[in-house]
């Protein structure tokens, strides 16, 4: 898996600095699990402390003040907060159904695939015919389902923190770039701004990436199965699941149900976040507002026995 170097410092080579001499522009740990991560995705990957310090990084670093961004319609809450955050410093964001082409005279397109929690897939040819450079984050989907670079995405990102690391233990974000120089002009920025990875939680991303692949087989079929059944259910109105990846979302009657459903369940953990081998659900309403049903809840699949969760998931739609 490789060894934990947490080293700050480096002695200089021949009274010059060598490959690592100050921790925050590289670690061997880190550049080991970037090296992993790339290799996964097609691209040169660098690691950010978190999927929002990803995100953070990939927009100031590549950005000038004026620039506009084509944000996917329904994707991951945080993403829309951080950039309406970030129009002060004169970055605007526009909204939009990411199922079809992005609109002219932005600087920048963000898509998700899945989004997360309305679960749609994005069109990512439209996309990538679009002048502007074309970001995924791919966090549901992990690159065991999707390598958006080999559609002519410019860039990836990941919540490193989710399916990548996966055992609910490791706060990363990962960019994984497409051209070289690019990833370059963005790792100059990461050590000046100093939005730098630790190698302890790389060294635990190195160890998720060992099982990524029978993780995520296992949660997809998972989910799949759980999706079936929750479509045939009389209290479920609404089933979201792209068919990859362990993460759906599914509504019931209104708020008072999605509450009583999360705080009923016994094997699955009433928590956030998502892609962990532990399944957790929770309403989103709580977070998001109106900008979701009321009674959506969003179920993460981790590697339990699926008979086991859907015993759960029933007991729990039968308060």
């Amino acid at each position: 898996m490789g060894s934990l170097d947490r080293s700050t410092i480096w002695p200089y080579e021949d009274g010059e600095p060598g490959r690592f001499y100050y921790s925050r522009y590289a670690n061997p740990t880190v550049e080991e699990a970037e090296r992993q991560v790339g290799e996964l995705d097609g691209g040169t990957a660098l690691l950010f402390p978190s999927g929002a310090g990803a995100a953070c990084a990939l927009v100031l670093g590549l950005l000038n003040p004026d620039d506009t961004i084509a944000l996917a319609e329904g994707c991951y809450y945080g993403t829309g907060v951080l950039l309406t955050e970030l129009e002060r410093w004169g970055l605007r964001h526009v909204e939009f159904d990411q199922t079809g082409p992005p609109p002219d005279g932005v600087q920048l397109v963000w898509l998700e695939a899945p989004s997360n929690p309305f679960l749609t897939m994005p069109d990512i040819a439209a996309a990538v015919a679009h002048p502007a450079p074309v970001v995924v984050d791919a966090t549901a989907a992990t690159p065991i389902h999707l390598q958006p670079l080999e559609q002519g995405a410019d860039f990836v990102l990941h919540s490193a923190t989710k399916y990548l690391a996966g055992h609910d233990d490791a706060l990363l974000g990962a960019v994984v770039c497409a051209d070289p120089e690019t990833a370059e002009r963005l790792q100059r920025f990461r050590g000046v701004a100093g939005i730098v990875a630790a190698p302890d939680v790389a060294w635990l991303l190195l160890r998720g990436l060992k099982t990524l692949r029978i993780r995520v087989e296992r949660q997809t079929a998972t989910a799949r199965e759980l999706a079936d059944r929750l479509r045939a259910h009389p209290k479920i109105e609404t089933v979201r699941y792209p068919g990859i990846g362990g993460l759906m979302s599914f509504d019931v009657a209104d708020g008072e149900a999605a509450r009583r459903v999360e705080t009923a369940t016994e094997l699955i953990v009433n928590a956030t976040s998502l892609g962990g081998t532990t399944t957790v659900i929770e309403t989103r309403a709580r977070w998001e507002g109106d900008r979701v049903p009321s009674g959506l809840l969003r179920l993460s699949v981790g590697l339990e026995d699926p008979d086991a969760l859907w015993a759960d998931l029933e007991r729990a739609l039968a308060t």
